[in-house]
């Protein structure tokens, strides 16, 4: 049994490059080895910085392992040996750096620091912000530069400690003009490029709300392990309860200026629904509105399930941790408020201790109806007050009545406390109104029907009178009764299908994967957790439902009723769909690529049957007829037919060249020769099959880091390409240029050019864009060219022609600093670099 304590990871996170990830690493390690700790740094990238580099001063460094891949010479972790040395603390630099490929590394160096880790042994490693997968596709649109390296978000919030290193622009920009983070031939172009202000400004941001919301999460586990209710105003949260009706507008605008006032506040929008109707009746559409604006606003949208809408909305905004909640004044008028008592407003009030409860007044405000709707079920205070009415009525009619003795018939008395028992029957029911109904029988007969003042019937009128007073009461009683019943079950059916219309419009506006829904089922049913398995738990207390064939989905908390599990079914139904779906993505991306290769095969056999076809018949119809002694040849047809089958044997090797060097490449399996080529170095064996062609002065561009066949290849196919779409009398142009680290090589034609739209398949194999005949070739010569191209680090990118056409710009590394180079060193065009970054 392993019982090795795993190692603890502390991340040092920066915004940007240059900001002083290193330092503060190594630094950190010289005071743990002055404390007595065993450190080590088992990788440092100090990029030649005399600061950085003295701080490795005092502290034991594990050799690197060397290796060579494609030609380059590199230098990795050597993770057996750090592993073998088994130190206290291991000194990690670039998180998200890409290994080497070969001798059983793992492909990134955080699954190296995973191993480490899992030996017990701490780490501490750095990186940017820029290579956190979540903010990958933020970063490339602020600054323009993809990034190629990434690693895991969740892999760096599992670190123990993660410490933020900052620096205003104006300070890293400084470093920068000073030489301390590039060399100076790099500094202009960083400093134009990835390096303003206000990229630099907009990286800070992303790296502090990241940071805070890894705090936040340390916060909300803290207060849930130690049971802290209490609301901790470490963000301001604003919660605005939504009840989908004409204000819902101006609440959220408020609530929204009320988050805005404060940085990095917070705005969730809640609506409760109801199974006891409350909630029902209002409009799907209105709350659509709604979350749309809430959306827009920056905010979130969540639904809940309560049955009680004070207690619910508060229990949210404890959970949420919460600082302010904003609600609507409500719509009932001074009358009804009397009659019915408190309202969601007033209890929430009351329920809210340290939470801040904002009454927003609207257009709505106080135009309520008179009495409560019918659709409403009886709430506690009605259910008190109907039999209270019952006893109560009767006797202040009564009362009322023995005032104006005699100016009214028995008729009309009977009819008065006809009414008052239908007043009685719709506040409190069918038990209200039967209580209201014999008391009001028994005054009636002792006040009101002679003999007065004792318990007789001597009229028979009275007698039919009395008889048709008490099935009146209890006919309206019995029909109240029903009618609640059956608004009872309809909101509850209104509610419910509100609840599942809001999961349902989630899914359908996409972006709810499986982990989104299991979260959002637990927030809708106020649980504690919830997750999917594939076998029941035997645990007690947990509410278990199918989630799909072999799924079950497990939640864990309070007790669901009746009407709550049946919307529980349904959302089960829907995570069961996600993972069925998710089953058959899976499956459908393992078809995928053997669909490609079927669609290649079937592409690869059309167009063979014709391009290999036309050389191999012209060579054979030239050696046939040299070989045929019933015709005799002069020596200049003799010489044109040897000529017909040297070009076309050509040809056809070219062809089969392409096809074998395509299959390769798919494979992956092309074996690449690197080393320092001269531009003008393969230029001229690249044009010899090409007239017409205008090259620029390229002997001024330093050299590249190429397989110089491979680049000749590039250049013919690219060129023969160009020269193909140049109009009669038009030269194909070749022109070069270097910047930040890297050479651009440019063959612009004057043809038509290309719409953008038909650029995706521009370098797709077996494509002939714009040609009208099948004579001009299988299609492989640009995606044979991007394929050369990306297998030497390179970049193949299509531009338009200023005054008309197409320009091909070919992008390599240069071949300065590859001697001593690693794989995290090397440089993006626009000045950032493209692994792990500078420290």
């Amino acid at each position: 049994m392993n019982d090795v304590r795993r190692g603890r990871l502390k991340v040092y996170l920066g915004a940007a490059p240059g900001v002083g990830k290193t330092y503060r690493m190594l630094d950190e390690g010289r005071r743990r080895a002055g404390r007595g700790a065993d450190v080590v740094v088992a990788f440092a990238e100090c990029h030649r910085r005399p600061l950085t580099e003295a701080m490795l001063d005092g502290l034991e460094t594990v050799d690197r392992a060397r290796c060579v891949y494609r030609g380059g010479r590199f230098e990795e972790m050597d993770l057996a040996a750090v592993l073998a040395r088994r130190p206290t603390v291991a000194i990690v630099d670039e998180f998200a750096h890409t290994n080497v490929p070969g001798e059983g590394r793992s492909p990134k160096r955080w699954q190296d620091i995973e191993e480490l880790l899992a030996a017990g042994i701490d780490v501490i490693t750095a990186v940017n912000v820029q290579h956190l997968e979540s903010l990958k596709d933020v970063v490339e649109k602020i600054t323009g530069v993809p990034q190629h390296e990434t690693l895991p978000d969740e892999v760096v919030r599992r670190a123990q400690q993660i410490e933020l290193v900052d620096i205003p622009p104006e300070g890293l920009r400084r470093r920068m003009a000073h030489g301390n983070i590039y060399a100076p031939e790099k500094i202009d172009a960083a400093l134009a490029n990835y390096f303003r202000p206000g990229n630099l400004t907009a990286l800070r941001q992303l790296a502090l709300l990241w940071v805070a919301d890894r705090v936040d999460e340390a916060l909300n586990s803290y207060r849930a392990e130690h049971a802290i209710g209490t609301v901790w105003e470490t963000r301001e949260r604003v919660v605005v309860a939504l009840t989908g009706g004409p204000e819902g507008g101006t609440l959220i605008r408020r609530a929204a200026r009320i988050a805005d006032r404060s940085a990095g506040g917070e705005l969730l929008a809640v609506h409760v629904a109801r199974s006891d109707g409350l909630a029902a009746g209002v409009s799907h559409a209105s709350l659509a509105r709604q979350r749309r604006l809430v959306e827009d606003l920056g905010g979130s949208y969540h639904s809940v399930v309560g049955d009680d809408v004070a207690t619910t909305l508060v229990e949210f905004a404890r959970a949420e941790n919460a600082t302010q909640l904003v609600l609507g004044a409500s719509r009932r008028g001074r009358l009804e408020r009397f009659l019915t008592g408190l309202g969601t407003g007033e209890t929430v009030v009351a329920l809210s201790g340290d939470i801040d409860v904002h009454r927003v007044t609207h257009e709505q405000a106080g135009r309520g109806t008179l009495l409560p709707s019918r659709r409403r079920t009886l709430s506690r205070s009605r259910r008190i007050a109907g039999p209270v009415a019952g006893l109560v009525a009767p006797f202040l009619l009564t009362t009322a009545l023995a005032q104006v003795r005699g100016t009214l018939d028995l008729t009309s008395e009977a009819l008065l406390f006809l009414l008052a028992v239908v007043g009685v029957a719709c506040i409190g029911g069918v038990a209200s109104a039967v209580i209201a109904s014999l008391t009001a029988s028994v005054l009636l007969n002792y006040w009101f029907v002679p003999p007065i003042g004792r318990f007789t019937l001597s009229d028979p009128n009275a007698l039919v009178a009395l008889s048709v007073f008490a099935v009146v009461a209890a006919t309206v009683a019995a029909v109240v009764d029903r009618s609640l019943r059956q608004s009872r079950r309809a909101a509850r059916a209104t509610a419910e299908a509100e609840t599942m219309s809001s999961l349902a419009g989630s899914i359908v506006r996409g972006g709810q994967t499986i982990p989104a829904l299991l979260e959002r089922t637990r927030e809708t049913f106020g649980m504690e957790s919830a997750e999917l398995v594939d076998e029941p738990p035997d645990a007690d207390g947990a509410t278990v439902v199918p989630a799909g064939p072999g799924s079950f989905l497990v939640l864990h908390g309070r007790t669901l009723s009746s009407p709550e599990r049946r919307v529980l079914a349904a959302f089960a139904a829907h995570v069961g769909s996600a993972v069925e779906r998710a089953r058959l993505a899976e499956a459908a991306a393992e078809i995928e690529p053997v669909r490609a290769a079927d669609r290649m095969r079937t592409a690869l056999l059309r167009a063979v049957g014709h391009d290999l076809r036309t050389p191999l018949a012209a060579g054979w119809a030239a050696v046939t007829s040299l070989r045929s002694r019933d015709v005799e040849f002069s020596a200049e047809d003799r010489d044109e037919l040897l000529a017909t089958a040297d070009e076309s044997m050509a040809r056809l090797n070219r062809l089969i060249e392409n096809l074998l060097d395509l299959s390769r490449l798919e494979a992956g399996v092309l074996k690449l020769n690197l080393r320092v080529t001269a531009l003008e170095e393969v230029l001229p064996a690249a044009l010899v099959d090409v007239s017409g062609v205008e090259v620029g002065d390229v002997e001024a561009i330093p050299a590249v880091l190429a397989d110089p066949p491979l680049l000749e290849r590039v250049i013919a196919n690219l060129v023969t390409n160009a020269a193909r779409h140049t109009p009669p009398g038009a030269r194909v142009l070749v022109t070069a240029s270097a910047l930040a680290g890297r050479a651009e090589l440019r063959v612009v034609d004057r043809g038509p050019g290309l719409p953008q739209a038909g650029r995706d398949r521009l370098f797709e194999p077996f494509q002939r864009l714009g040609d009208t005949d099948n004579s001009t070739g299988l299609g492989l010569g640009l995606a044979l060219a991007r394929g050369l191209t990306e297998a030497m680090d390179g970049t193949l990118t299509p531009e338009d022609t200023p005054g008309g056409g197409l320009t091909m710009v070919v992008s390599l590394p240069l071949a300065e600093r590859v001697e001593h180079v690693s794989l995290t060193d090397r440089q993006h065009p626009s000045g950032a670099p493209s692994a792990g970054g500078v420290a």
